[in-house]
């Protein structure tokens, strides 16, 4: 217990610290912008509390909006990617279930698996992040493309260090 704790705090501290001192910088004429920070909501066991679930979601996202200067954005987006996680958990999940201390990853659910709920994920997140900031619907379809492109980018960053950092299988 005490160990899968420090694991998710080394993970959020090392997520947080990687989107806050370098990809928060990287822009791509103003349509992408990575947020891989939104991985550590997503690799919470997948029988987590929703209480629990919901307060992870909101102080990642607070930690992030204090060193972005956003005022709350990316807390409400990251509240409402949390909101329906479990739904979306409940909609993907495998025949025989998930595992009890299962967390969705690629090694332990499959690349196709993980890539849809990472996507679905990621594009609701993100969506509700751009919108919010733009807060008008006469930019739609920019914010609607903007969203699709970052979507990409930060999914792209998710599956690349799902392999990188991801656990190893272990060998029988």
């Amino acid at each position: 217990m005490i160990t899968e704790l420090l694991v998710f705090l080394f993970r959020f501290l090392i997520l947080i610290l990687v989107q806050v001192v370098v990809l928060n910088n990287v822009q791509f004429s103003g349509f992408i912008n990575p947020f891989v920070y939104i991985m550590f909501i997503m690799m919470l066991p997948v029988r987590m509390p929703k209480t629990f679930l919901l307060l992870a979601a909101f102080l990642t996202g607070l930690v992030v909006d204090v060193f972005s200067n956003t005022m709350g954005m990316h807390a409400a987006a990251c509240v409402f990617m949390a909101y329906v996680r479990p739904t979306v958990l409940r909609i993907m999940a495998p025949r025989d279930g998930y595992e009890t201390e299962s967390s969705p990853s690629v090694k332990e659910l499959g690349f196709t698996w993980f890539l849809i709920y990472a996507a679905a994920l990621t594009f609701i997140h993100h969506f509700i992040l751009f919108y919010i900031e733009v807060f008008r619907f006469s930019e739609f379809f920019t914010t609607l493309l903007r969203v699709l492109l970052s979507s990409v980018a930060t999914l792209l960053t998710i599956m690349i260090s799902q392999y990188l950092f991801g656990k190893p299988i272990n060998e029988k």
